[in-house]
């Protein structure tokens, strides 16, 4: 009996219990089940995140089960996923109650989930493959879960199409990875590096780079993203939450391999003009979920810098937090709609002295991280994005205030969210710091370049705005609008499945009575 109990450990209940929730959602799929057992079902989905999380605090050591590797980045990593599934689930209860693809999504979504979580487990190779291969499945089923609707189904089967070409190229550079180390194990491929010539690394980097940045949707695989925005809403907050975030994940269980690899050139560049058209979209569309999925891709431009400056722990943490912020957004985006005038600035004043002091405030908030930090490479980046954070909040919460006691309620949320980043920011370093690759000062040109994005950007937009009636603010602004668009085959003046679907009920109405 202590023997079994010894061999229980916390990686095999949490693989135990993850199947046992697999099976109970395939079962959901069986139309004898009522449709009161899916509330069971989100009971026992809620099983494999607390296992996790008890994994996080409690097992500190770096243990391998099989092909399976857990350590505090892959725990971590599990709960995230899992949580955002399990609270999506929990949304959809009443939010897609009533679709016929109602059993299927649930189960869908579960597989999708857990083969996610289980990718980021994985230190086989091989079986890093085939999970992240279902994963990308499992999202394009999703995205054409209402097949009755052919823009949904378009959206769908370009958006496989894409992941396929993603999972063939990382198909690619794991058999070249493998070949060339003699290892299908992880941990131990990234021990043989040295077996790697140099132009090996670039070229097996290259392909990492491609295979991830297309899930990421970075330019130029953006198109897949912004053409998904018909799924259901469900669906978009688990995509934009958990999975754009792998592109950062990946290359973080990879590290070793791009540590000073002259291939992070191209990962900043193409990063970096994600950023500017990401946020070039967000802004000039006024649909709400466009206008998410602009910030998503600027957000994973800015995640990937992080990568290709060797910031790991920064990226990670990045990744959490925007997803959790854009499940959220979505998941409330039924409330986005504003009544005419409720909100509007156009006729308020421009409160010029708090912006002032939002700028001021910037301005010691990044003064005072530079003496703390040191200020070399990756932190003067980091400077100038939380001045620039703290100010552009202080703006939006405090300037633009309702009266006193908007401003007052709005400090008490940007002192509330500083200090919520703050111990979030120590947690999960205290956790990560051994299992994540320590940052290396980037190349002075990387910074420059990095500088150069985030500087001319923002001077670009502000000239920008001030000339809104020159001809290139005109060329710009339709160039962003163009890109943002759907594609013909994307748009139907009329959803001829809904009258279709209103029809066939109708008449089943009739037969019944």
């Amino acid at each position: 009996m202590s023997h079994y109990l010894e061999f229980m450990t916390i990686p095999m209940i949490f693989l135990i219990i993850f199947g046992i929730s697999m099976v109970c959602s395939i079962v959901l799929l069986w139309k004898k089940v009522p449709l009161h057992y899916v509330r069971y079902h989100i009971i026992m989905i809620s099983v494999p995140p607390i296992v996790a999380l008890l994994g996080l605090f409690i097992d500190h050591r770096t243990e391998l089960v099989g092909p399976w590797r857990f350590d505090s980045l892959s725990w971590l990593l599990a709960f995230f996923v899992l949580t955002i599934g399990l609270i999506v689930q929990r949304f959809s209860v009443r939010y897609l109650f009533g679709d016929r693809s109602y059993r299927k999504y649930f189960t869908l979504l579960t597989l999708t989930t857990f083969a996610d979580s289980l990718a980021w487990l994985s230190n086989d190779l091989r079986l890093l493959l085939i999970c992240w291969g279902v994963t990308l499945l499992g999202l394009t089923l999703l995205i054409r879960l209402n097949k009755e609707w052919q823009v949904a189904k378009n959206a769908g089967t370009f958006a496989g199409r894409q992941f396929l070409l993603s999972w063939l190229i990382l198909l690619l550079a794991v058999v070249w990875l493998s070949q060339a180390t003699g290892h299908w194990q992880l941990s131990l491929i990234l021990e043989n590096l040295a077996q790697l010539a140099p132009w090996e690394r670039t070229g097996i980097s290259i392909l990492l780079i491609v295979a991830m940045m297309i899930p990421a949707a970075q330019f130029p695989f953006q198109r897949w993203l912004l053409d998904s925005v018909v799924a259901p809403t469900p669906v978009s907050a688990v995509m934009h939450a958990g999975i754009v975030n792998a592109g950062g994940i990946m290359f973080t269980r990879f590290a070793p391999l791009f540590s000073g690899n002259s291939a992070q050139v191209i990962l900043l560049v193409l990063s970096g003009f994600s950023i500017l058209l990401g946020t070039g979209i967000m802004l000039v569309h006024v649909d709400y979920k466009r206008q998410l999925v602009g910030s998503t891709i600027a957000q994973m431009g800015f995640m990937l810098i992080q990568c290709a400056l060797g910031a790991y722990l920064a990226a990670i943490i990045h990744a959490i937090l925007h997803g959790l912020f854009k499940a959220s957004l979505f998941l409330q985006a039924g409330s986005a709609v504003q009544h005419g005038g409720t909100h509007s600035l156009k006729n308020r004043p421009i409160p010029y002295i708090w912006v002032i002091i939002g700028g001021i405030l910037g301005l010691i908030t990044s003064i005072g991280y530079w003496l703390t930090t040191g200020g070399e490479g990756y932190q003067i980046i980091s400077t100038l994005i939380l001045g620039w954070s703290v100010m552009f909040a202080w703006t939006g919460l405090v300037a633009f205030g309702q009266g006193r006691v908007g401003r007052i309620a709005g400090f008490m949320i940007l002192a509330g969210a500083v200090l919520m980043f703050h111990f979030i920011h120590s947690a999960l370093d205290r956790l990560l710091h051994e299992t994540i690759l320590s940052a290396m000062q980037p190349p002075a040109p990387a910074v420059i370049w990095v500088l150069l994005i985030l500087l001319g950007g923002s001077a670009i937009g502000l000239w920008l705005a001030h000339k809104r009636s020159s001809k290139a603010f005109t060329i710009t602004y339709l160039w962003l609008v163009h890109l943002g668009e759907p594609h013909k085959d994307l748009v139907e003046s009329h959803p001829k499945y809904l009258a279709k679907s209103l029809s066939y009920r109708g008449a089943y109405r009739w037969q019944q009575h």
